[in-house]
């Protein structure tokens, strides 16, 4: 891409009233953007020195603070190097309706640190498809994504970086890095090149901007703008079909909940008791195990109302160093929540490594709760299950154990425990209106949930489906299942 870049407007007279021009347009594209919800992001990549600064400060000269965010891209710290690689921008992404500017992106993550931090092919075509898949799911979800890349020779970089070093107000911006870098500019010519086409998407495309004349390169910049914001402002948003996860994911067999036997499943309470506290202490030493390692857990329970999600992650909980793990209950989504990807609010809260998350209820109310109480569209819940499997293998791919339960009672025992939760004063606050409501409703969200099921279990992150109508059973087998998955991972 590098080799064939061309400003056509190199050295025209008339780029300054006309990037003037452009530039006055952007202050109401954000306007409509704010009206029309559309959030956007805008990255800036490029050699040192090729302008990013300059160009930022211009793009962003007109535009209302209340409604962007600059943003600038440091290496990751020690903090964040103990998260998945695109938590920290995840978190960064803009509301809908706003707009995030960023100098530098995670694309430091890949040419950069392919160079520079010595990583493996694998690893980097590993962060290839994390960032690709990332893109692909800001844009299915309405995000508009404007990529720039500044090029320059290595000459004109050398010319730029000897006049900067001249003037002793802006001398501590070269740094030894960045001259090593211009010694070996056709190096990272090579491995810039090879990013770009790696990740020059339909959803996300690149504009490469010959920086070296900067009137010509301003006006281009404008022009790209202002351009693609009218794009997205004026089309219709056209959502993608579902995906056949089948041919995209190692799906692993699992029961339909009609198949699975509840009787018979119960235990005894003495032996209840001798099996919950051996489980119990030898969980324990597997989370100091799992610290040591640095290896992070996520465990995550779904099932039917009262089948006993509550009492299992006590029985868990209470096994675990109370400083390596955190339990996150997870209800309707606030107003902030909301404003962003659905997934946003989960990546926010993912264990670091060595520590465990603990979440009661989870991403999956995406294609039970939200589809079958219309909450979402059914086209987009539908493309929701091919992005929690690719959340989940990125997480995966991460290092991350991902333990997945369905706890499972009959529809009888759900009523019996409701009525003992109405005539059970302490307990009564467990019981809603909308429990009675989602009760109606058994029939549609069993045929929902097995299709999540036979869609989202896959060999990185199997379901497990637990037989809840004996309590005591269920708390028994949700932590024999950790203890084997940690004890195979480890």
């Amino acid at each position: 891409m590098l080799k064939e870049v061309k400003n056509p407007y190199k050295g025209r007279e008339d780029n300054k009233e006309a990037a003037k021009e452009l530039c006055s347009q952007l202050s109401v594209l954000q306007i409509k953007m704010k009206d029309k919800k559309l959030p956007a992001i805008i990255i800036f990549e490029g050699w040192g020195a090729s302008g990013k600064g300059t160009l930022i400060g211009d793009t962003i000269k007109l535009l209302d603070p209340r409604f962007f965010k600059v943003t600038s891209t440091l290496a990751a710290n020690e903090y964040e190097r103990r998260y998945p690689l695109m938590k920290r921008f995840w978190e960064g992404i803009p509301e809908y309706g706003k707009l995030s500017v960023m100098d530098r992106s995670w694309y430091q993550e890949l040419a950069i640190a392919r160079i520079e931090e010595d990583l493996s092919e694998k690893e980097y075509e590993r962060r290839v498809n994390s960032v690709n898949t990332f893109e692909r799911q800001l844009t299915d979800d309405g995000y508009l994504i404007i990529k720039i890349f500044l090029h320059i020779s290595k000459e004109e970089q050398k010319k730029r970086f000897d006049k900067l070093e001249e003037n002793g107000s802006t001398k501590w911006r070269i740094t030894d890095k960045d001259r090593k870098r211009n010694k070996h500019y056709d190096k990272y010519f090579k491995q810039f090149d090879d990013m770009l086409e790696r990740t020059d998407t339909e959803y996300a495309p690149w504009t490469v901007i010959d920086a070296e004349d900067k009137l010509a390169a301003r006006r281009e910049l404008f022009d790209v703008l202002t351009s693609r914001l009218n794009e997205a402002l004026e089309a219709e948003r056209v959502l993608p079909p579902e995906s056949d996860v089948s041919k995209l994911f190692k799906l692993a067999p699992t029961p339909k909940l009609s198949e699975v036997v509840l009787a018979d499943k119960t235990v005894p309470e003495e032996e209840y008791r001798e099996r919950l506290k051996a489980l119990q202490k030898e969980l324990s030493k597997l989370h100091g195990k799992l610290y040591k390692k640095q290896i992070p857990v996520i465990l995550a329970f779904e099932g039917w109302d009262a089948a006993g999600k509550g009492g299992a992650i006590k029985r868990v909980a209470s096994a675990l160093d109370p400083r390596g793990y955190e339990a996150v209950p997870v209800a309707a989504p606030d107003i902030h929540e909301l404003a962003h990807h659905y997934l946003w609010r989960f990546w926010r809260r993912l264990p670091k490594d060595g520590h465990i998350t603990i979440f009661d209820r989870t991403w999956y109310g995406r294609v039970m709760v939200e589809r079958l109480e219309k909450i979402t569209p059914e086209a987009r819940c539908a493309m929701a299950y091919r992005e929690i499997n690719e959340f989940e293998e990125e997480l995966s791919k991460s290092g991350a154990i991902i333990i997945k339960f369905w706890m499972q009672i009959d529809k009888d025992e759900q009523l019996r425990r409701f009525n003992d939760r109405m005539n059970t004063p302490e307990k009564r606050w467990k019981i809603t209106d909308e429990d009675w409501r989602n009760r109606e409703k058994w029939d549609l969200y069993e045929s929902a949930v097995d299709e999540m099921i036979q869609k989202t279990s896959t060999v990185t992150a199997p379901w497990t489906i637990v037989e809840g109508n004996d309590k005591k059973f269920a708390r028994l087998k949700v932590l024999e299942t950790v203890i084997e998955r940690i004890k195979k991972e480890l």
